[in-house]
């Protein structure tokens, strides 16, 4: 398939790969779980590229560091071909293997992620996106806000949200993007009281990932222009497939897998006056500054969900960065310079 778009602007870079390690990582995070990631280590002609498997369960990460380095990525190629020659269906672990080879590329080339797609990086926008407990309060909010009246958040409401505690919520006028999380297999059926009740309360955060069924729809039909999409989103066709055009979609770049796929995207949205923000999956690696270097170049101002990965540790700290993240890309590669600053 020949290149289109943004993405022909690098898709016939050189790439030269020798081997490569994998390294896991695990640390514990917010809402009382340890995160557990793959970083690719792609190295070649003495230069190394980095990219982060984010798939959700542990035991994946398990059976990768079992198996070791057993894919056979060793040889020449263009980033095109080397995207064509991975036998990788699952979009994450794709995705780890794609930006390790976009970074050693633009390493080997002596070139950067932004001098690539022809943009400028840009202060990047974030928010906060904790757990509230069980049974769920304000309190981890309000001890953010404490430590910066300028915090804002992304929060996932679910049946047990009071009408209480959303007002209580709501006042902090802190809460921009409300996730109903409908496309995850594990989560109740949809509610269509609370997604009232969520759209009424929080009149001017972004619904997302609703589930759109004969009782919430008639619910969300005056909140249209606020409902967005994230889990579903993986290519242009699912854009298209959508039921009604969406204003704003959330752009997690591990959903895509594939760097022609979400360039592809990128020029879609950017085409069709789509707004765009940004997501992240725990990342506890390289993968952290990498969604924050795409946010920088493609949709800054945006509530993206790419906090600094201190910001998900169990309980609030000062100290942190602030929104908005100053640009901090390395001289090449895919890499963004304040990583380990903002993980430690």
């Amino acid at each position: 398939m020949s290149a289109a778009g943004s993405y022909a602007r690098f898709a016939e870079l050189p790439l030269d790969v020798d081997a490569y390690e994998l390294e896991r990582l695990e640390k514990p995070v917010t809402r009382g779980f340890t995160r557990v990631t793959t970083v690719v280590h792609l190295r070649g002609g003495g230069h190394e590229g980095l990219g982060e498997d984010v798939t959700w369960y542990a035991e994946h990460h398990d059976r990768e560091q079992a198996a070791g380095p057993v894919l056979p990525l060793a040889g020449s190629w263009t980033l095109e071909s080397f995207s064509d020659g991975l036998d990788l269906p699952d979009p994450h672990r794709r995705w780890a293997y794609e930006s390790a080879a976009l970074d050693l590329a633009l390493h080997q080339a002596g070139s950067t992620l932004a001098e690539a797609v022809g943009r400028e990086p840009r202060p990047v926008a974030f928010v906060i996106s904790p757990g509230l407990g069980d049974p769920p309060t304000s309190r981890v909010v309000r001890r953010w806000l404490e430590l910066d009246p300028g915090h804002r958040f992304k929060l996932d409401p679910a049946g047990d949200w009071t009408d209480g505690l959303i007002h209580e919520l709501a006042e902090t006028h802190a809460v921009v993007t409300v996730d109903l999380k409908a496309y995850y297999a594990q989560d109740p059926p949809p509610d269509a009281d609370l997604y009232r009740r969520v759209a009424e309360g929080f009149p001017e955060a972004y619904l997302e990932d609703p589930a759109l069924t004969d009782e919430t729809e008639p619910v969300l039909a005056a909140h249209r222009d606020r409902v967005t999409w994230d889990a579903p989103i993986h290519s242009v066709a699912d854009v298209e497939a959508l039921s009604f055009a969406p204003r704003t979609l959330n752009s997690k770049p591990s959903r895509f897998g594939r760097l022609r796929e979400l360039l592809a995207f990128y020029d879609h949205c950017e085409t069709h006056g789509i707004g765009l923000y940004g997501g992240g999956m725990f990342e506890l690696g390289p993968g952290r500054g990498q969604i924050q270097y795409l946010a920088s170049l493609f949709h800054p101002d945006g509530p993206n969900d790419v906090a600094p990965g201190a910001y998900n540790d169990p309980e609030p700290r000062p100290g942190l960065p602030g929104s908005p993240l100053e640009p901090a890309p390395e001289p090449a590669g895919f890499r963004w310079s304040e990583l380990r600053a903002t993980l430690d």
